[in-house]
């Protein structure tokens, strides 16, 4: 915690993580466009921000993405802001437009997470049954997790597998997994209110995921799990309001298992 209010205290960090709350997904050319700052200072600031966990950094090809993270802030805001009533709703409002503001930017999910445990013990956790059970309880997926076969998905919980026209699209034991996701299910139609015709052209939409596994970038931390769900048509998909939620909810509870194994 003490990390991230260092982050925030300067002026420069804060304008950059406003920056990327506008638009995610910035290299580090287009963040430093329009900034008195040389692109060394930039660097430098967005290796701050990123060690406090403010942001997430992917990798495409040769550039480096960042991604504003607004799970620091959430705890910021459960640990200090709510124990105090001066300014308390103002400052929840401001928070929850920058919680809301990355998801509306771009029409994706990025989020990582620091886990004491090896890059093969994760690969075991993210597709062996024994651990799939544990932290996706009666959804459960089933697969033999290699490229160009079948993610079977239960349409209820406890039911059946079922071929909901998943594809493992990469897999690198120890390094990294995508797969394409279900589309929308008609138990989501009641569950986000949605008429037959806003049912019926959301459920044309064919996201992907994908796990990425590296060494953290200090031993200590263990591996670094960045995990990018993207293929959404809209920043106002309901693919993508149900997976943010679930995809942390699920890998706290797999960094749990892991670290007690």
């Amino acid at each position: 915690m003490d990390e991230v209010f260092k982050a925030l205290a300067h002026a420069s960090r804060r304008r950059l993580l406003d920056r990327l709350n506008e638009r995610a997904g910035q290299s580090l050319l287009e963040l430093c466009a329009g900034l008195e700052m040389t692109r060394q200072a930039v660097s430098k600031h967005l290796s701050v921000l990123e060690d406090a966990g403010l942001i997430t950094v992917v990798r495409h090809g040769r550039e480096r993405l960042h991604y504003l993270n607004p799970v620091p802030l959430h705890d910021m805001a459960d640990r200090w802001i709510g124990q105090y009533e001066r300014g308390r709703m103002a400052a929840l409002s401001n928070l929850k437009q920058a919680l809301e503001g990355t998801a509306m930017s771009k029409p994706e999910f990025v989020y990582t997470i620091y886990i004491h445990t090896t890059p093969e013990n994760l690969w075991e956790g993210l597709t062996s049954p024994e651990f799939l059970k544990q932290y996706h309880g009666g959804w459960a997926p089933s697969s033999d997790w290699k490229v160009g076969s079948k993610v079977l998905w239960p349409v209820e919980e406890g039911g059946d597998p079922q071929d909901l026209g998943q594809v493992v699209t990469e897999a690198e034991p120890g390094k990294r997994l995508a797969y394409t996701w279900h589309t929308l299910q008609p138990m989501h139609q009641e569950m986000f209110g949605m008429s037959d015709a806003e049912f019926a052209e959301a459920a044309k939409e064919r996201s992907k995921v994908t796990f990425d596994i590296e060494p953290a970038e200090e031993p200590e931390l263990g591996v670094k799990l960045t995990i990018t769900h993207d293929g959404f048509t809209s920043a106002d998909s309901k693919m993508l309001e149900g997976v943010s939620g679930g995809w942390i909810m699920m890998m706290s509870e797999l960094k749990t298992i892991l670290e007690k194994a």
